[in-house]
């Protein structure tokens, strides 16, 4: 997440409906923050076009997956507005997936806005959404 408003805590969604927690939670001080988790690959490559993920921080019907970043009141900050970020999960394809899996030192990574237009953060659903890319880890 690209320079969210400074003082306001960030955290990435576990679980979904009324059965979820806030994880990795971070507050920020007006540079990038950064969230990773792993998701399950399902699906058979020979009759599905693009892979079917799945897992704790995975939101939506199959074919328009995404995660929620939880902002303010929703990751648990007190005395302040409550919002969500959905960050797609479109665009990852097979290739990217062998190429994850060939190369441990890889990892699947996006760039959203932290901050709107009106100045608060970034909220709904993230656009234009830049996709994914294929990134070597940092340590």
């Amino acid at each position: 997440m690209q320079t969210p408003p400074a003082g306001i805590d960030y955290g990435l969604q576990k679980g979904s409906g009324n059965n979820y927690e806030t994880v990795q939670i971070q507050r920020s001080v007006s540079r990038d923050l950064s969230f990773e988790f792993a998701v399950e690959i399902k699906g058979d490559r020979q009759t599905d076009s693009l892979p079917l993920l799945r897992g704790p921080f995975v939101q939506g019907k199959p074919g328009e997956r995404f995660f929620y970043i939880d902002i303010g009141t929703y990751a648990g900050q007190q005395s302040l507005s409550g919002w969500r970020l959905k960050v797609p999960l479109s665009g990852i394809t097979w290739d990217m997936i062998d190429t994850l899996n060939s190369n441990p030192a890889t990892i699947l990574e996006t760039q959203v806005p932290g901050t709107g237009e009106n100045g608060a953060p970034n909220c709904a659903t993230v656009k234009p959404f830049a996709g994914w890319e294929i990134k070597e880890r940092s340590n």
